[in-house]
Parts: C-alpha cells; sequence; structure tokens
C-alpha cells in the first residue's frame, strides 16, 4: 500500500508539472503572438509610408520631368539626343523646327551631311536649309551614354554683327580717304615737278633720262595705292575666270626680276604644281603675290635672299609661299600686320598686307604670317584650285554667291 501510494503522489507531481510547463509554454506563445502582431502592424505601418513616399516621388518626378518638358520646349535653342551609337533618341520643337522631320532614329551624322551645311567662313556655324544659321556645341552623358546637342540659332546675331561692322567699315573708309588723300599728295607733287623739268629744251639728255625714271616711278607708286584703295573698298567683290597658271608665275618672276636687277637681291622661283590652270581673279592674285614680294624686298634693303615657292596641299589649296631673310618682325607686329593702316613705314599707307588678306578670303583662302626677329619672315598665301566667287561681308565674313548655275 506504501508504495502504491508513493507512485501515485509521483505521477500527481509530474502531471502538475507538466501542467506548469504547459502554461508558461502558453504564456509565451501568447506573448510572442502578441510580438509578432505588434512586429506586423509596425511594418505594415511602415509599408504603408513607404508606398506614401513612393507616390509623392513619383508625383515630383513626374512634375520634374513635365517642367524639363516645358523647359525644353520653351528654349529658343534646339536640344537634341543621341545615344551611345550617334542615333537620335529625343529632340525638342526647336530641333524639329531647323531641321525637318523625320529625326527619331537616324544618325546624327546622316542628319549632318544632308541639312546642315559647313561654313567655310566659320567651322563652328553650320547653315539650315532655309538659309539661317545655327552655332553647335556638344556634350557627353555620364557613362558615355549618349551625347547632347544644342543648336543656337544665330542668324540675326549675325545680321546685327555685320550691321556694326559695316559702320566700322565706313568709319575706315573715311579715315582710309583721309590717309590716302596726305599720301598722294607728295608723289604727285613729285611727278608734277618732274614732268615740267622734262618740258624744258635746255635739259641734258642724262637728267631727262633720270627725271623720266623718277616720274614713272612715282605713277606706278601712285597706281599701287590707288588700286589698293580701290580693292579695299570693294570688299573683295571680284569676278573669277580660269586662267593658266604657268603664265601667271612667269609674269610674276618678270615683274620681280627687274625689281631685283638694281640691288643684290637673290630671287628664286619653285614651282611643284602640277595643275595647269586655277580659278579666280589673275589681276588681284598677282597683285597680293607681288604685294608680298615687295615687301620681302624692302625689308631686305640692298641684298638679300627672297624665295616665292608655289606648292598644293591635300585639300586642294595652292599655296604661295613668300619667305625672305630680312630683318623680320616683332610678335606684336606680327600679329597686327594685316589690320588695316597698321604700318610701320614711315610712307606707308598700311593697306598692302590688309588688301592681300582681302584677296584670299575672296577666294575662299587665307594667309598667314610666321616672323622672327633678325632672321627673317614667311607669309604663305593660299587659295582653292577653282576658287568661287566669294563676297565678303561687312564684318568679314563672306558667302558664295551662285544665281542661275552660274558666277556672276
Amino acid at each position: 500500500m506504501q508504495t502504491s501510494s508513493n507512485l501515485s503522489s509521483h505521477k500527481t507531481e509530474q502531471l502538475a508539472d507538466a501542467f506548469r510547463i504547459f502554461n508558461e509554454l502558453s504564456e509565451n506563445l501568447a506573448d510572442s503572438y502578441q510580438s509578432l502582431e505588434k512586429q506586423v502592424e509596425k511594418l505594415r505601418t511602415e509599408l504603408v509610408q513607404a508606398r506614401s513616399d513612393r507616390l509623392k516621388t513619383l508625383i515630383e518626378n513626374e512634375k520634374i520631368a513635365d517642367r524639363l518638358q516645358q523647359i525644353l520646349a520653351a528654349l529658343p535653342a534646339g536640344i537634341i539626343v543621341l545615344d551611345s551609337n550617334g542615333r537620335i533618341v529625343d529632340f525638342n520643337a526647336v530641333a524639329l523646327s531647323f531641321l525637318g522631320e523625320p529625326l527619331l532614329g537616324r544618325t546624327w551624322n546622316e542628319i549632318l551631311k544632308q541639312r546642315l551645311l559647313a561654313l567655310f567662313d566659320n567651322p563652328h556655324e553650320l547653315q539650315l536649309p532655309d538659309g539661317g544659321r545655327v552655332s553647335l556645341s556638344q556634350s557627353q552623358l555620364n557613362n558615355n551614354s549618349g551625347q547632347l546637342i544644342l543648336l543656337s540659332d544665330v542668324t540675326e546675331m549675325r545680321g546685327l554683327q555685320d550691321t556694326v561692322n559695316q559702320q566700322k567699315h565706313l568709319s575706315a573708309m573715311g579715315e582710309m580717304v583721309a590717309r590716302m588723300a596726305h599720301q598722294l599728295r607728295t608723289p604727285l607733287s613729285t611727278a608734277v615737278l618732274y614732268a615740267s623739268h622734262l618740258t624744258k629744251p635746255t635739259l641734258d639728255e642724262s637728267k631727262r633720262q633720270r627725271f623720266s625714271n623718277t616720274l614713272v616711278e612715282r605713277l606706278h607708286y601712285l597706281d599701287r595705292q590707288i588700286s589698293d584703295m580701290l580693292m579695299y573698298a570693294k570688299e573683295g567683290r571680284l569676278t573669277m575666270e580660269t586662267f593658266c597658271l604657268s603664265d601667271f608665275l612667269a609674269q610674276v618672276e618678270e615683274t620681280l626680276r627687274e625689281k631685283s636687277l638694281s640691288s643684290a637681291i637673290n630671287f628664286t622661283l619653285t614651282h611643284q604644281v602640277d595643275v595647269e590652270t586655277i580659278k579666280g581673279n589673275e589681276d588681284a592674285l598677282r597683285g597680293a603675290v607681288v604685294n608680298l614680294l615687295n615687301n620681302a624686298i624692302e625689308v631686305c634693303g640692298s641684298e638679300g635672299n627672297i624665295s616665292l615657292d608655289v606648292s598644293m596641299n591635300e585639300a586642294d589649296f595652292v599655296c604661295f609661299t613668300v619667305t625672305d631673310d630680312g630683318a623680320g618682325m616683332t610678335e606684336e607686329h606680327r600679329k597686327r600686320v594685316f589690320e588695316p593702316f597698321y604700318t610701320t613705314k614711315i610712307s606707308g599707307t598700311g593697306l598692302g598686307l590688309a588688301v592681300v588678306e582681302t584677296v584670299a578670303k575672296a577666294h575662299g583662302g587665307s594667309v598667314d604670317c610666321q616672323s622672327v626677329l633678325g632672321e627673317g619672315s614667311r607669309f604663305a598665301f593660299s587659295i582653292p584650285v577653282h576658287a568661287e566667287r566669294w563676297s565678303i561681308l561687312p564684318s568679314g565674313f563672306f558667302e558664295a554667291e551662285v544665281q542661275s548655275g552660274e558666277w556672276v
């Protein structure tokens, strides 16, 4: 009986322990459930907040995108977006008005070739199909994902600049007239004086010859000054014709041979151009080349070496390069050497090299000067082989004038 009672008491204690453990687990489970409910509620609240923030962000992004679209539409410049392959993926209305449809999906290089004309006078500007001008700039997008092209209309600005420069040119013309009157008075008076001496019957033959030579030299000087003045006044508007390059160079060489006979100047001509004919204004070109050679003779004085090298570059430009070993010039003088009326000569008008530059631009070419003080100078006068007729605008820019397929 004792043993049976002990066993019953032991089972009761085990059962009580089991109930106690069960109650503890139930309480823990209830606490965990409550904690989980709180955590779920917190997560739900955070999710709602995150969703609300996301919606707000999307709304703000839509507002920003809409605002950017309005700004792009209102910009007076054309905006074109390219992908990494150079294809147009977006553009604004101004770009469309500049270039016309279709644009989307086409390569930018294709649009450049078909609808934008490169201008010789300004590589940073392009001509639109309607004749307007735009400046082009481009920027790389982040991570090399494409490019942004900006086309700004500069037609009106160019017109205003031309008007301002035209006024400057008229002012310069007034200054030129005043200077030319002074420059022409002295040689004209000298010519009149020597001409009057030639009429004297008692004048011996040696003096008559000397006076005659001086008279002719003064008249040639007057002719050169008047020619420079007329060329500058016409702003380089020239009639273009085809002429023989060899004959042209032969005439230039003959002129320089006569000038160099009376001095110890050594003149050499090198001709390395295969073409027989070029297109341009022969008289104006001859005057420009001879002007460069005359300047070289003056800086060399009584002796020196002068060369005229005629060559052609890869762009089919004929280059007349005049080199001398004269006094050279300072950097300040070199930078201003093509300015009208700028001269270091006592009797000079400062129009000679300005006219040379005008003639070069009128042929669609250019002139460049390199010089070292005490060592000599080098002038490179370049024009295209078949120069079109270019009319110089008051601002110094120029454009081809074509009418009915013929040069006028």
